[in-house]
């Protein structure tokens, strides 16, 4: 990978021992029926009619639905199909997906406030200060936390061009690039934007997001399934995407730009199981711990979830929370709730307030990429709070 030898600083990560990694595999969130949690099960039962729904109209193939509240999880199942073409394969409770975007706060966000959390990388620094040669074009004074926002004015994607010699020439061409909006001026999703975090992450701990993902976060909290670039045995269970190549993409990072760095980039290039990320977004209504595993400080956490007002809505520091983006947010859902989606129709959103998270995930691209599930994911976000019995 480019620019390991310009770290800044390395990190030494502790790698867990046999049994203690052992103990943390064991790290889920346990199955409960809903009304033993105060949850309606008859309104969560309207779940299936909005997802048959979505197969008949052909929203997507298939998806896999998880629902979390108070700890536990009240809603789990798989529908339709992870492949249809060219032969039909049937969507499982553990299929493997493509995150997509769901990196950025999952991965990339998440990894940046770890080196905050250690006092490496301050907020509202400059990017330049880790990577001076960002610091050129007008882009001297953007700052980590406006990457963080989308409100760093960066171009929401450079060209394909840019990345057709390799990863090192492409991240020369980023750093060439000027602005797109003042900095701090707009909201502008910029994929760019978190491509440039990972590298900020890179330099600082001397590891790919890839390396302190898996080390500081994923191992950690027994996420075997969560990751970059998966390992045959996931890749057999992915569902399936679109044609690359004249093959089709089932393990393969769909975004072509992640493609181009090898699978490994901020903002696209996470795989991760329903399951999994249930762990991921019960250690965050935690404040940092799950299943006796610090991953992070309460402090940190609080950071990196406050709404953070951008010039279209509010963000925080890697998720969406009220902006332009926010279809796939449910109705009910508290002010202080948090997601994000993800183009080959994944999405999460966790609500703080009502110990509750909903997580749909699809493979809406394949065959054809003509699929749409924001409107569903929304949908299904506002029965699971809907279904929250008030005493």
């Amino acid at each position: 990978m480019p620019h390991r030898l310009l770290a800044l600083t390395v990190i030494l990560l502790a790698v867990p021992t046999s049994s203690a990694l052992s103990q943390q595999q064991s790290q889920v969130v346990p199955l409960a029926a809903p009304e033993s949690v105060g949850m309606n099960p008859q309104r969560l039962a309207i779940i299936d009619d909005v997802v048959a729904e979505g197969l008949r109209y052909k929203k997507m193939p298939g998806c896999v639905v998880l629902i979390g509240y108070q700890g536990r999880t009240v809603f789990h199942k798989a529908y339709g199909h992870r492949q249809l073409v060219p032969e039909e394969q049937p969507m499982l409770a553990d299929t493997v997906f493509d995150m997509a975007s769901l990196t950025k706060p999952i991965a990339t966000a998440t990894c940046a406030m770890l080196l905050v959390e250690a006092k490496l990388v301050d907020l509202d620094a400059a990017v330049a200060k880790y990577i001076p040669e960002f610091g050129q074009n007008g882009k001297q004074d953007i700052t980590v936390r406006q990457l963080l926002t989308h409100t760093g004015g960066l171009i929401p994607d450079n060209s394909m061009k840019d990345y057709a010699n390799g990863p090192t020439q492409a991240f020369e061409k980023i750093h060439q690039l000027s602005t797109y909006a003042e900095p701090g001026t707009k909201f502008v999703y910029s994929d760019v934007g978190f491509i440039v975090l990972a590298e900020l992450i890179e330099r600082v701990s001397g590891q790919t997001v890839h390396e302190f993902s898996q080390q500081k976060l994923f191992k950690p909290l027994g996420m075997t399934e969560t990751g970059y670039l998966p390992a045959e045995a996931l890749q057999v269970r992915a569902a399936v995407t679109q044609q690359r190549d004249g093959h089709w993409m089932a393990g393969e990072v769909h975004d072509p730009r992640a493609f181009a760095l090898a699978g490994v980039a901020g903002h696209a290039g996470l795989f991760s199981t329903a399951s999994d990320l249930a762990t991921y977004c019960q250690m965050l209504l935690n404040s940092g711990t799950m299943g006796g595993t610090t991953i992070m400080q309460p402090a940190t956490v609080a950071t990196m979830t406050a709404a953070q007002e951008v010039p279209s809505g509010f963000r925080t520091l890697g998720w969406d929370m009220r902006s332009p983006y926010s279809s796939n947010r449910g109705d009910f859902f508290s002010k202080s709730a948090f997601g994000h989606g993800g183009f080959t129709g994944t999405s999460m959103w966790i609500d703080p307030d009502q110990q509750l998270f909903v997580i749909f995930l699809s493979n809406r691209v394949h065959p054809d990429g003509n699929g749409s599930v924001n409107s569903i994911a929304g949908r299904i976000g506002t029965i699971a709070a809907a279904a929250i019995e008030t005493k």
